[in-house]
């Protein structure tokens, strides 16, 4: 079984959705997908609404995932490591033990070829276009990321 872990920084908006995006489109008896934050604000927290709202609107349920933040034996625990953003693939890559761990992290938006900027963008600031964006260009990379993992 392949483990995948999706990871942002309070693990509330954007990694939620890719572990909720992700888990939908690969088969779970091959695959094992979760999410973590790299701060601790939100440890215990449900997604956010308005993650949870865009996720539904989309046929998804997210709602019962719950924040937790990354350790270092997240290495132990999974294949590969996204990082939403440069700044937490740089908080995840410092707490690396090797080689072998820094090998298991990828920015999440560089299996998006259409995307310029590789970071997604944080819609916890903003209003529900910010998320529905961030669900759109996370769902078309998750697509993206099916073709890598199952081909």
């Amino acid at each position: 079984m392949i483990s995948i872990l999706m990871v942002c920084l309070g693990n509330i908006c954007r990694s939620p959705l890719a572990h909720g995006i992700m888990q939908s489109k690969l088969p779970d008896d091959l695959f094992y997908v979760d999410s973590a934050g790299t701060g601790a604000y939100h440890i215990g927290n449900a997604p956010d609404k308005r993650s949870i709202n865009v996720a539904k609107q989309n046929g998804l349920d997210i709602s019962t995932q719950s924040a937790r933040q990354f350790k270092v034996s997240d290495f132990d625990a999974f294949d590969i490591i996204y990082a939403m953003d440069e700044s937490n693939y740089n908080n995840i890559v410092s707490l690396a033990r090797n080689t072998r761990d820094i090998k298991k992290v990828k920015m999440f938006l560089e299996a998006n070829s259409s995307i310029q900027n590789k970071n997604v963008p944080d819609p916890y600031y903003g209003g529900q276009d910010g998320f529905k964006y961030v669900f759109e260009l996370i769902n078309d990379t998750c697509d993206a990321l099916v073709k890598e993992l199952i081909d």
